[in-house]
């Protein structure tokens, strides 16, 4: 990961936590956080919709039970033949293990596999590195507020995706 040292331009003064302040915050971070996602594919030969899909797979919520090719298909709003190329691609990369469910062998259960978790902490530890260093200039109060705006903004784009006029809804 390169290019992390870069000041940042600054807001605009006349409301530095107003709705554009953060609109540009977002903006930034966002983009930070794919261009290091893409660095990320490129290294291991991957397309970028293969690292979504990696994040999605580790991230999966565990009430919902283990991600499956369809959950995942719908949450990155792809066609089947994406889904499988995709699914295809990060198993051959050792990124992924597709395991049949014991109780009905048609489910495919998808799996971070454990070598992999390696390659990617291995990757992202300059990352890992400077989020310790921002959360130690925050006070725990700070991180809770900090957390609790991040979930919001979670919830928030979780319903933009799932909304009317969404792409989640032409498949």
């Amino acid at each position: 990961m390169h290019g992390t040292e870069h000041a940042s331009p600054s807001l605009p003064a006349d409301d530095p936590a107003g709705l554009q302040s953060f609109a540009v915050l977002l903006r930034r971070l966002n983009g930070e956080f794919n261009r290091i996602a893409h660095e990320f594919a490129q290294t291991q030969g991957l397309h970028l919709t293969d690292v979504q899909a990696l994040v999605a797979i580790l991230d999966a919520d565990p009430e919902e039970g283990p991600m499956t090719p369809g959950r995942l298909r719908r949450q990155l709003d792809l066609t089947s033949g994406a889904m499988t190329a995709c699914l295809d691609r990060l198993e051959r990369a050792g990124h992924i293990r597709r395991v049949r469910a014991d109780d009905d062998r048609r489910v495919v259960h998808l799996h971070y596999a454990e070598a992999a978790r390696g390659v990617a902490r291995d990757f992202f530890r300059p990352l890992a590195q400077g989020t310790e260093a921002a959360r130690q200039r925050f006070s725990p109060a700070e991180l809770g507020v900090v957390s609790r705006f991040l979930e919001e903004m979670n919830r928030e784009l979780a319903l933009l995706r799932s909304g009317p006029g969404s792409g989640s809804s032409r498949r």
